[in-house]
């Protein structure tokens, strides 16, 4: 009898084992994850791997993409270019494709391999998979591929007049996606009904920008502490903050781009990212990075009170920020990597990462920071106020989108195939 109770005992802490296991396991619901911040709450991800070294799979792409994957449960969903076509695919954490659907046309590529129509990454809410391209084509599928919705941005706003491609990803919040669309044939921000498409609200986006600055290329994000939350969009030389109600103005950073010494070409392509505490603004080609009071309001001019600090340089001009623990992480387009106090932006080093573009933005998870880079190296840093690289790791492949992080593993999109890192079962 002892044995049969001793074996019922070793099930049971198996499978309660098992659920602490599965309790800890996160989604990654859109392009910088659970909390949109670039953060993992998980623990025992791997550090180490390469082409023949802790890959649990590998799967084929049709083609090349810098989109992040999103990932609920057991299902991947990503885009890719196929064959002049943007397409979405899904497909499961065992590596097998599920399903694919076409989203439109034009997967031209821009500036020599940087992106294409298929370089918006998709989200979703375990439901239902929301996908945008550069073409403006805007749809939603069920989790088995059936589509529910879908209309063309530019049939509905306007043609687009930018020169590298729409590359913004909508924001996915609670019943409402939020499009920022910021270009020379207009600039507007935009709720719509998750269920249907249907615009629930759009303000037009006020800015005295000029030439290429009226282009963005960042990505909506959302700040939010307790009840209190509201929408951030970044482009045309300001951050603003925006009520989800209505879309009015709470507050926006100036200064970015100043007019006594204004650059053409200062278009923005990093996006903010917001911490309960803390909102942090990049701006481009090492310009100026500047830490937001989230209770701030009106215009923010350098020695506002509604500043944390502001530094006169060092921006990331293409990945961006992450914050963690009283630490922000700003890496460079060519593999420099800052890290600052949060609370005064104190410099505490900036070290040489693997020399290399840097496209993807950094996460966070399980102590450490991972840094991707073009060429297919992923950088490895302890998290901390001190330097300590803990490996660089190797691919065969291109990758411009940010890592995805979920039940153990890693997945890295590359544009050649989508790569599964850890345990070979979950």
């Amino acid at each position: 009898m002892r044995v049969f109770f001793a074996g019922r005992s070793l099930l049971a802490v198996s499978l309660l084992l098992s659920a602490g296991r599965c309790a800890l396991a996160e989604n990654w619901p859109q392009w910088r994850g659970p909390r949109n911040d670039g953060t993992s709450q998980e623990t025992n991800i791997p550090t180490e791997w390469s082409a023949d070294k802790n890959i649990a799979w590998k799967l084929p792409l049709p083609g090349m993409a810098g989109s992040t994957p999103s990932l609920w449960d057991n299902r991947i969903f990503l885009t890719s270019e196929d064959r002049g076509d943007v397409v979405l695919l899904c497909a499961s954490t065992e590596g097998k494709e599920l399903w694919r659907r076409k989203l439109g046309k034009n997967a031209r590529i821009k500036m020599s391999r940087e992106g294409n129509g298929a370089s918006p990454s998709p989200s979703t809410d375990g439901k239902h998979v929301y996908t945008y391209t550069g073409n403006g084509d805007f749809a939603c599928f069920d989790l088995d591929g059936k589509e529910v919705w879908k209309f063309n941005a530019q049939d509905r706003y306007g043609r687009f007049q930018t020169w590298h491609g729409m590359h913004t990803t909508p924001l996915l919040h609670a019943d409402r996606l939020y499009l920022a669309l910021m270009h020379s044939g207009g600039a507007w921000v935009i709720a719509l009904d998750k269920a249907t498409g249907k615009e629930i609200w759009k303000v037009k986006r006020e800015s005295d920008a000029q030439a290429e600055c009226e282009h963005s290329y960042a990505s909506p994000v959302l700040w939010h502490k307790g009840k209190d939350e509201y929408l951030i969009t970044h482009g045309a030389d300001y951050a603003i903050a925006h009520r989800l109600e209505d879309g009015k103005e709470i507050w926006r950073v100036g200064g970015l781009n100043p007019k006594n010494r204004y650059d053409d070409f200062f278009r923005f392509v990093a996006s903010p990212v917001a911490t309960p505490d803390l909102i942090v603004v990049p701006s481009a080609k090492r310009g100026p990075v500047v830490g937001v009071k989230p209770d701030a309001s009106g215009l923010l001019m350098p020695g506002s009170k509604g500043e944390q600090w502001r530094l006169p340089r060092g921006t990331p001009d293409v990945p961006s920020p992450l914050v963690h623990e009283g630490l922000v992480y700003l890496c460079s387009e060519r593999g420099a990597l800052l890290c600052l106090d949060a609370k005064t932006g104190k410099q505490h080093y900036t070290e040489e990462l693997h020399r290399s573009l840097y496209r993807a933005s950094p996460v966070y998870a399980d102590g450490k920071v991972y840094l991707t880079a073009r060429d297919g190296t992923v950088s490895v840093v302890k998290a901390g106020p001190k330097f300590e690289l803990l490996a660089e790791n190797r691919l065969p492949d291109q990758l411009a989108a940010s890592p995805v992080i979920s039940s153990g593993r890693i997945y890295l999109r590359g544009f050649d195939a989508l790569y599964a890192i850890g345990p070979n079962s979950k």
